[in-house]
């Protein structure tokens, strides 16, 4: 019941079947069955489908509100057994934008592990956009993101200063040169995040500050992750900018190289996100104080050493 009353959830505040299953990363048919066994169980009809929108009936209305202090009650349960046996244990499920996915939170997680065994861990990777509407819609307990959050509704705090690079091949010649004028982004093919991402945000934002839209690049590629933009680089497709977190072991082993903006550095902060109303249980608490104090400046030479 309560995955169901979560997807119930997702489908009720972005009134839409096909925004949830995106979020959720179901198909609409499965979101859809879902939400028809609620409709089974209770006998009667949740959504008004009419006239191509998606709204609540009066008996999904009644559903939406107590579904949302259900949800809040399984923390408040969970909370309060753990103070009286003084274990923290549940489960935990992190949303995570890909240069924190994948270069950053799985040493946090496995540090957190070895401290605390009982908690199980889910965690979804995809860019900030995608990660806000997860934990907006309740199907995330917490957020890792690099870049802007548009919700105001949503607690910030920045936890890991991060670089933007700019990449090149190890034979393009650019990979000598001491520094690289913006404008010249213009004259090369540009490997670029997909729309959503925080770090496309970033260098639009950086580039239109210096006279460069998108619309004056040669855009080679659109790509959803990191990890195929560095092997798109490293395959002499163009160039790109990317986290320097994300780059650190292909750069030592000599197979990208980063070349220096003229104009000046591409810094922003990588932020935990929470809403700033939740209660969250004792296991997310724990989790999310170890992600605000754990020391990342010593993360890069701790993976050199394991």
């Amino acid at each position: 019941m309560d995955i169901k009353l979560k997807l119930f959830c997702a489908v009720a505040e972005t009134r839409s079947f096909s925004k949830a299953s995106k979020i959720v990363h179901l198909t609409q048919p499965a979101v859809s069955l879902q939400i028809q066994a609620l409709e089974e169980f209770f006998e009667t009809k949740l959504f008004d489908r009419s006239e191509g929108a998606v709204r609540l009936t009066p008996s999904g209305r009644i559903l939406y509100r107590h579904a949302k202090h259900l949800l809040q009650h399984y923390t408040d349960i969970e909370k309060e057994i753990g103070k009286v046996t003084g274990m923290i244990k549940g489960g935990i499920t992190v949303g995570a934008s890909t240069t924190l996915g994948n270069h950053v939170l799985p040493r946090v997680i496995i540090d957190f592990k070895r401290k605390h065994p009982k908690i199980k861990f889910s965690m979804l990777v995809s860019n900030t956009k995608r990660i806000e509407d997860l934990l907006m819609s309740g199907l995330i307990d917490l957020g890792l993101v690099e870049g802007e959050v548009s919700r105001s509704t949503l607690r910030i705090e920045p936890i890991v200063p991060d670089e933007l690079t700019l990449i090149v091949p190890p034979a393009h010649p650019w990979a000598r040169k001491k520094v690289v004028p913006v404008l010249d982004i213009t004259r090369e093919p540009f490997i670029l995040r997909e729309e959503g991402s925080g770090t496309r945000d970033q260098i639009e934002g950086y580039l239109k500050a210096h006279g460069v839209t998108t619309n004056d690049m040669h855009i080679a590629l659109t790509l959803g992750s990191t990890e195929s933009i560095k092997e798109a680089v490293e395959a002499g497709i163009g160039i790109s900018i990317v986290s320097k977190l994300a780059v650190k072991k292909e750069v030592e082993d000599g197979r990208l190289k980063l070349a220096v903006l003229r104009e000046g550095k591409i810094l922003r902060s990588l932020s935990l996100i929470m809403p700033s109303k939740a209660r969250l249980s004792p296991a997310v608490e724990e989790f999310a104080l170890s992600v605000k104090s754990y020391p990342y400046e010593h993360l890069s030479a701790g993976e050199r050493t394991r």
